[in-house]
């Protein structure tokens, strides 16, 4: 997976910690939720960089394997 797409993932981690926070702080049970699916859709991106990371990982071994 691209630098770039980690960087998205950690973004959405930041601002789902802090509209958390800011939820928490305000008592507002809506801005918390929202936090709460930031942080949910970070985890969710970095588990598909990880698959991706591992298939191009067996896909090089394979072809070197043919070489």
């Amino acid at each position: 997976m691209s630098t770039e797409d980690r960087v998205d993932a950690a973004l959405d981690d930041v601002k789902g910690t802090a509209k958390e926070a800011w939820g928490k702080a305000t008592d507002d049970k809506s801005v918390e939720a929202e936090g709460k699916m930031d942080q949910l859709k970070s985890d969710v991106k970095e588990g598909v960089a990880d698959v991706k990371d591992k298939a191009r990982d067996l896909m090089d071994k394979l072809t070197d394997k043919d070489k």
